[in-house]
């Protein structure tokens, strides 16, 4: 079985986007559609921004979501049988699987950036890469720490993101390292994304999301909060709206989407971190890029 995944934010580089404007007419097309429904050339940030300016979250997010989106619609017998994103991502997967329409996606990526933006604003956040320890030493080290810090990304066996208030993960960092992991270090984030520090933003997302029509899927998406296949379009609703305050289980998704009949993963969007850690999942796993 043909699956697609989508990559989230930090997947993306200066240029993103550009020969799909200049190549496919339906691209340039819904490149200046964007434009239109952002309120600003979100395209000349991509082809020629700098870095700095691409890593605005009302930007970042867009970006990333409009090169996964626009290059999986330009792609020749794009046929998948199952999807999934990893955190923004999702939105990605539910445009390409037929759960969301184009401009309905772009939309809520737009307000989901906005929400996110906000809400990292009001405590000191944070997140945190932990790399050689199992997922629940990862837990148990968080779950003494006095504070907020939670499992945020559990990337792949031996790699996990943690979240939640600046201290509590400085000092769940200091205990990673005291229970042995080989890294833990603090990641150039602008807040504790999949936290509780988030509940401010899930709920002017859930808002956004309860508004807008979701249809049933043309194939299963495997949701960052369940690691279940899901094709019912009111679940679908319910999941990405816990979304930004449950942690990313991408280890889970991958490996149920293998034991569902995974044959093939294909990356749709800038950059090669999801292939990356599909293949740490499982080395036998079959990868490619589009």
């Amino acid at each position: 079985m043909k699956a697609y995944v989508f990559p989230g934010q930090g997947a993306q580089f200066t240029g993103m986007g550009k020969d799909l404007y200049e190549n496919s007419a339906l691209a340039k097309e819904l490149f200046e559609k964007a434009n239109e429904i952002l309120g600003f050339r979100i395209t000349d940030i991509m082809f020629e921004g700098t870095a700095e300016e691409l890593k605005e979250t009302k930007v970042t997010q867009p970006a990333v979501f409009l090169h996964s989106v626009i290059l999986a619609k330009t792609l020749e017998n794009f046929k998948p049988e199952m999807v999934a994103g990893h955190s923004l991502g999702e939105f990605s997967a539910l445009v390409a699987n037929g759960t969301l329409s184009f401009e309905d996606g772009l939309k809520l990526v737009s307000q989901r950036a906005l929400a996110m933006q906000k809400a990292c604003e009001i405590t000191p956040s944070t997140m945190a890469a932990v790399l050689g320890l199992a997922d629940n030493v990862v837990e148990e080290v968080c779950a003494s720490i006095d504070g907020v810090v939670v499992a945020a990304n559990y990337n792949c066996p031996g790699q996990l993101v943690i979240s939640g208030e600046t201290t509590a993960v400085e000092k769940a960092c200091e205990a990673m390292k005291a229970a042995g992991a080989k890294r833990a270090l603090i990641l150039p984030v602008g807040g504790a994304f999949h936290s509780p520090m988030m509940e401010p933003a899930r709920e002017e997302l859930a808002a956004a999301i309860e508004a807008t029509t979701f249809s049933t899927p043309i194939c299963p998406v495997y949701q960052n909060v369940t690691a279940n296949a899901v094709s019912d379009a009111n679940e679908i609703k319910k999941n990405l709206i816990i979304q930004l305050t449950a942690p990313v289980r991408w280890t889970q998704s991958v490996q149920q989407m293998i034991a569902d009949g995974a044959t093939l993963f294909t990356e749709v969007g800038p950059g090669k971190v999801l292939t990356g850690l599909i293949n740490k999942i499982d080395k036998e796993a079959a990868v490619a890029n589009a």
